[in-house]
């Protein structure tokens, strides 16, 4: 589903019963409701409390539509359906985890640190120094866990060498940030996450011959004025620094930066000359994450 970026609005308020939510995602049946609602007046319980004393459903199900009743928006999966993202977005589906603490945590020193909007400071580049540092890995999640905090969130996949975030959001990559850059498509070419409230994404588009000359061009800067009047968050993906300039010519244009590094494979030099690279070009590094994805997960 594709919309203008103009049409964007943040995370709907959800005013809905527990109960309505279980039944209209399946998992309630109508005519067991009677029942809980029954043992519910009885018992002088909590929907969910008599649900599960029945039997009819699990706390894991109640977390999940208690989830949806405080428009906190995250993934089931169903043994047998097709999941709408990969499993990489652990933020998606399994919003309760250590790992996901661990994310919320970074999101929490970057609201702190950088992001706010009445001083126009909305994006931030994450950039690494080698492939295989878990820099997509690590833009995607901290854009589902902003959504999910109701931040209005744009996710630009600007890696134009080896881009991912359409595999990971199993989008069409026809077109995106180089048809963009190319002024062969505009805004519409960003696509909102119906499964995620609050969220979008602009997957890289085709991988074209010259990607510095593009993101040289002027409409580099229109298109982030227009995004920033619509989005409170915007995060871009990068390629490595060891395969082009392309991060760095991002992150002086954007102002600021999220430095990613691989435990046990990062080298300590690469990653010191990334970082006083970027504060000598007057990118401001909001901070470093070390990241210990699983090599087989990552792919960039």
């Amino acid at each position: 589903m594709k919309m203008t970026v103009s049409m964007l609005s943040g995370a709907p308020r959800v005013s809905r019963s527990l109960g309505g939510i279980l039944i209209d995602s399946g998992l309630l049946k109508p005519e067991d409701a009677e029942r809980v609602l029954l043992l519910q007046k009885e018992q002088n319980l909590r929907f969910g409390d008599a649900a599960v004393r029945l039997g009819l459903l699990s706390e894991s199900d109640i977390q999940y539509a208690l989830s949806r009743q405080f428009a906190y928006a995250y993934l089931r999966k169903t043994p047998g359906d097709k999941k709408p993202v990969s499993d990489e977005l652990v933020a998606a589906y399994q919003p309760f985890s250590p790992r996901v603490e661990q994310l919320r945590a970074i999101r929490s020193q970057l609201m702190l640190r950088w992001f706010d909007k009445a001083d126009q400071r909305q994006v931030l580049t994450v950039v690494g120094a080698e492939r295989g540092e878990g820099r997509s890995y690590l833009a995607a999640n901290l854009a589902v866990v902003f959504s999910q905090l109701g931040e209005r969130t744009l996710l630009v996949d600007a890696d134009l060498r080896h881009p991912r975030q359409h595999e990971l959001f199993y989008l069409e990559n026809k077109v995106g940030f180089s048809t963009v850059l190319s002024g062969r498509s505009r805004e519409e070419s960003i696509v909102r996450i119906p499964d995620l409230a609050g969220l979008c994404v602009l997957p890289a588009g085709p991988v074209p011959p010259n990607p510095l000359e593009l993101l040289n061009r002027l409409n580099f800067d229109e298109f982030m004025i227009q995004v920033k009047s619509t989005f409170d968050v915007i995060i871009i993906d990068t390629p490595a620094m060891a395969v082009g300039e392309d991060a760095a010519m991002i992150a002086v244009r954007t102002g600021a930066a999220l430095a990613v590094a691989r435990s046990g494979e990062t080298k300590v030099a690469a990653f010191t000359d990334l970082v006083q690279g970027l504060m000598n070009a007057g990118v401001s590094v909001v901070g470093s994450v070390l990241n210990e994805v699983k090599r087989e997960k990552v792919k960039n």
